[in-house]
């Protein structure tokens, strides 16, 4: 193919030009040369002005090959249209150093490049090998896995003889890998295969930070760079299956001293998971456990100590870390271990915190979304709920800094696809902007112009991607509502915790806010079977100190009397894609196993109805020509359904019918939803089928006008009723 052409969810299609992977291998060397000049060694300087002096086809050819997964290449499997002499390309590669020949320590990748089939073969055909040093391999079958061929070569042959034993005619190992992976690393950060990213980026799928002169190198120094670099390549060897773990723990001894924070959350980030990796053997995991300096690393080796009978080592460890704590959140772990294990309390913090949880009751239909049942419940007593999580406080902190963070000389990000700013990733910003984030704390005291401070920097910034928050429409509407009634004090200390180290707090806090007649309260909902995190109990109790009341809630599922269903039916002018629309909608509310209430409306679809439509549904244009669009009854239908539980026979269909037309007059539609037709398969096994006709007919449910809107929503609403029947005894049966 000359070209790569992508069809977007829009319709629209974007073609890349035949050499775009040349130019984008360009643009990240240029990118290099202008940022990291200076932790450069003398080879990868020169890399650059050795790729540029080979010919273009070999060039193209080079590039392909660093897009490609592996080092290893058949001569014969490379085949580019748009590349004229590949033979000619590969000889003027291999004489340039771009590509060699494989050696010993390429037999991993070697095994792993050959099919079964040319195992097997070469297997055969060098049979003598297969017995030197009175070694014989055993076992091997035709019909075997080609996996288990390679285990057995592996733990039957050393590495050399097998070297010997494998065909390698034709194979050619990319000859600059370190130089390349180096290049690589330092401008995206972390171990990377290839540059898709920029393709995704040409196709309008990615989005880059167009940050200008804002980009800054992400290491001052090479013993920074190569430090990190050592730590990102062993933890993606080892998430990849490249490396083993016990061959990576043994490398523990030489570890470098991490000289930069990027280089100490990559080594914290492999102590864990190769210490995960070992703890089937305690004693070769407790030093891996012990070379990291985060909190789970702290965790797992106070339990390693314990499980292995070395508690006073574990007192010891645990004393260390309350005494002088990493973090908030090491001190909380260390304090609730200890007194479990050395102060006789039976459970741990996180349990108590949910034992002594209130509980209320919500309707089993809202069941797989916990938070928004809690909302709605909350807005059911009276008060003002938002489900906000994350994004309230670090959308507070982002609007709050923006200039501090994204503008100017103060801000920086590292590559074109980094949304988060230097001064974050690298824990600097409060160092680096000690005066200004004082000066800006002082906003949180006067109200109004800090109201004027956010809508201005909302207006003016409004999508621009920040690596901190997602924007909404609604963006301002929690934020607003806890500024209202919050504390200064409060909000400053919340903004500083941030401020300080914002990558240790970003995550964690309660799912809801909530206003009632006392103020804010922050909510954490949890479900039976749920488990409340570490990070999630420390934010509560940060939340605590500053002096909002904050709490952990459990939602317990019922078959409430007081929750109203609304039983819908749409009637439409097709069955598929967007251009369809409504022509009736039919709807019955259902209360305490009553209908309470109807809805009946036609529509004007404002296209044509097809006439298999009019046959199936009996309504004809004539009908329609003089009925109400969906904008007329948007606001009553809207209300007729608030609150409710939206209930309909193949629910997807109606529901995305009716979520469609309120999405076309930009209105927000969300609804908790019931299925009647999946309920009843799951609750009156047996029928044949689960047509709204058939279960009817069955159950001698009336269904006079079949496919009429409020006939079809009043059949489901008495199949309804048998549902909830059953969901009830269920519910009884559980808590018995």
């Amino acid at each position: 193919m000359n070209q790569s052409t992508l069809h977007r969810h829009d319709n629209t299609k974007r073609e890349l030009p035949v050499f775009y992977y040349h130019s984008h291998f360009l643009e990240m060397l240029d990118f290099v040369d202008a940022y990291y000049e200076h932790v450069l060694s003398e080879s990868q300087r020169d890399f650059k002005r050795e790729f540029l002096a080979l010919g273009f086809p070999a060039q193209c050819l080079f590039v392909r090959m660093v897009n490609r997964k592996g080092s290893l290449f058949a001569r014969a499997r490379l085949r580019y249209t748009e590349i004229p002499n590949i033979e000619r390309a590969l000889d003027e590669l291999q004489a340039a150093g771009f590509l060699r020949l494989p050696r010993v320590e390429h037999v991993d990748q070697i095994l792993h490049f050959m099919t079964r089939k040319q195992l097997l073969d070469a297997l055969r055909r060098d049979e003598p090998i297969l017995s030197t040093n009175d070694r014989k391999l055993g076992g091997v079958k035709s019909t075997m896995k080609k996996s288990d061929v390679k285990r057995l070569l592996l733990e039957q042959l050393p590495k050399e003889e097998l070297f010997k034993l494998l065909p390698k005619d034709g194979v050619v190992v990319q000859g600059r890998a370190q130089e390349i992976g180096f290049l690589l690393f330092l401008f995206f950060g972390r171990v990377q295969d290839g540059l898709s990213q920029f393709t995704m980026r040409d196709l309008g799928l990615v989005r880059t930070n167009e940050a200008g002169d804002c980009y800054e190198a992400r290491f001052s120094d090479r013993d920074e760079a190569v430090q990190a670099h050592f730590f990102s390549t062993r933890l993606h060897d080892l998430e990849s299956g490249i490396g083993e773990a016990e061959c990576l723990a043994g490398e523990i001894g030489s570890w470098p001293s991490p000289q930069s924070t990027v280089a100490a959350d990559l080594r914290d980030r492999l102590a864990y998971r190769l210490g995960r990796a070992l703890e089937h053997d305690p004693p070769t995991a407790l030093p891996v456990y012990k070379a990291g300096e985060s909190v789970k690393c702290s965790e797992r080796v106070v339990r390693l100590l314990l499980a292995t009978g070395q508690k006073e080592e574990a007192r010891d460890f645990l004393e260390r870390c309350i005494e002088q704590p990493a973090s908030d959140e090491e001190a909380l772990m260390a304090s609730d271990i200890y007194a479990r294990k050395f102060g006789k309390k039976r459970t741990s913090a996180l349990t108590d915190c949910l034992r002594t949880a209130r509980s209320i009751s919500v309707d089993e239909a809202y069941r797989g979304a916990p938070e928004r049942a809690a909302v709605d419940w909350f807005r059911s007593q009276g008060y003002q709920a938002f489900r906000v999580e994350n994004s309230l406080w670090r959308t507070l902190f982002g609007l709050l800094f923006w200039d501090l963070l994204f503008e100017g000389n103060a801000s920086g990000v590292h590559p074109p696809f980094e949304y988060l700013p230097s001064t974050l990733s690298e824990r600097r910003f409060a160092e680096e902007h000690a005066s200004s984030i004082q000066h800006r704390l002082k906003l949180l005291d006067d109200k109004k112009a800090l109201t004027a401070q956010l809508l201005r920097v909302s207006a003016a910034r409004f999508g621009t991607p920040n690596g901190l928050f997602r924007w909404r429409q609604s963006i301002l509407d929690a934020l607003f509502a806890l500024l209202e009634v919050a504390p200064a004090a409060g909000l400053r200390q919340m903004m500083s915790l941030l401020c300080e180290d914002y990558l240790s707090a970003r995550h964690g806090y309660p799912d809801l806010l909530v206003i009632d007649d006392s103020g804010p309260r922050f909510v954490e909902i949890k479900t039976d079977g749920d488990q409340l995190r570490r990070n999630q109990l420390l934010r509560l109790e940060q939340l605590k100190r500053a002096g909002f009341r904050a709490e952990v809630v459990l939602v317990h599922w019922v078959l409430s009397a007081e929750q109203p269903y609304v039983v819908v039916d749409v009637e439409t002018t097709g069955g598929r894609g967007a251009q369809h629309r409504v022509t009736e909608i039919g709807a019955v509310k259902v209360l305490n196993g009553k209908i309470v209430d109807r809805f009946q409306t036609l529509l004007n679809p404002q296209r044509r109805i097809p006439s298999n439509i009019t046959r199936l549904t009996g309504i004809s244009p004539e009908m329609i020509a003089d009925a109400p669009i969906f904008a007329d009854v948007a606001d009553e239908f809207a209300a007729f359904l608030d609150g409710a539980i939206f209930v309909a026979h193949n629910v997807e269909f109606d529901y995305r019918f009716i979520g469609q037309e309120f999405r076309r007059l930009g209105r927000f539609f969300r609804m908790p939803k019931l299925c009647t037709c999946a309920s009843m398969r799951k609750l009156y096994p047996g029928h044949k089928s689960y047509s709204l006709a058939n279960l009817t007919s069955a159950y001698d449910i009336p269904l006079k006008t079949h496919h009429r809107a409020l006939c079809d929503a009043e059949a489901a609403a008495h199949l309804l009723l048998m549902v909830n029947e059953k969901r009830s005894e269920q519910l009884l049966f559980s808590e018995a």
